[in-house]
């Protein structure tokens, strides 16, 4: 028996309007998620959950994170430097994406040109903080949501706080101030500049570069983030 036209129209209007609820509850979700952790420091991130799930339904082996949060004056001056020269020299002046360096991404595609990323420090936190590591179409939709959000109700200090304290930085690694403790047995306050740099420099691929053993390329881009962190302003006093 087929549906007359009113009830298609009637199941069709029952169906949008479900889909429109759905879309007002995850927006008062995520926006609520948001606005508590403007204030409040996270214990953890949704990967941290993810692998801790993991161990517990395949028993596989698990290594528990180093993760020890720092508020952002008792991070070292010259990582916080270091990283803005390394991942996102326009930080302060974009509001979460760097258009400059989409459109010379897009150039380099264009031109088959070694393409690098374009992802902000905004764009990184948020992914850190919300969402899993995957890589698909959805994590960059959910991704680019979360990095609006964070961008109208954080500050730029809070954003590059959260960054530095939930960064992946290599097999175990999470935040600042277990990356210092694990590579150089120091709290990050007393970072200098050069041990700050190399940690900046792993950062695009912490499990596939390495602080303690780096390579050549890494060392360039170790010098490379000295001489730019000259021009970076610093944020958080």
């Amino acid at each position: 028996m087929r549906l007359k036209p009113k009830k298609k129209k009637s199941a069709l209007k029952r169906f949008f309007i479900w889909l429109i609820k759905i879309g007002i509850c995850l927006f008062c979700f995520t926006l609520v998620q948001v606005a508590v952790f403007k204030f409040v420091n996270p214990p953890f991130t949704i990967n941290m959950v993810y692998e801790w799930g993991l161990f517990k339904i395949r028993k596989h082996n698990y290594q528990r994170p180093r993760f020890e949060w720092q508020d952002l004056n008792k991070i070292s001056p010259h990582l916080r430097k270091a990283v803005l020269a390394s991942e996102d020299q326009r930080f302060l002046s974009h509001k979460g994406f760097d258009f400059e360096e989409i459109k010379i991404v897009l150039e380099n595609a264009a031109k088959d040109q070694k393409i690098r990323g374009a992802s902000t420090i905004s764009m990184q936190a948020a992914r850190s903080l919300f969402l899993f590591s995957s890589r698909n179409i959805s994590r960059k939709i959910a991704e680019a949501y979360y990095t609006v959000l964070i961008e109208l109700v954080w500050d730029k200090n809070r954003i590059l706080e959260v960054y530095l304290n939930t960064v992946d930085w290599g097999h175990g690694v999470i935040g600042a101030e277990a990356a210092a403790k694990r590579y150089f047995s120091i709290p990050s306050k007393k970072l200098d500049a050069r041990q700050a740099a190399l940690l900046a420099a792993v950062l695009p691929s912490p499990h596939r570069w390495s602080v303690v053993n780096p390579s050549p390329y890494v060392v360039s881009r170790q010098k490379r983030i000295l001489r730019d962190m000259r021009l970076m302003p610093l944020i958080g006093k």
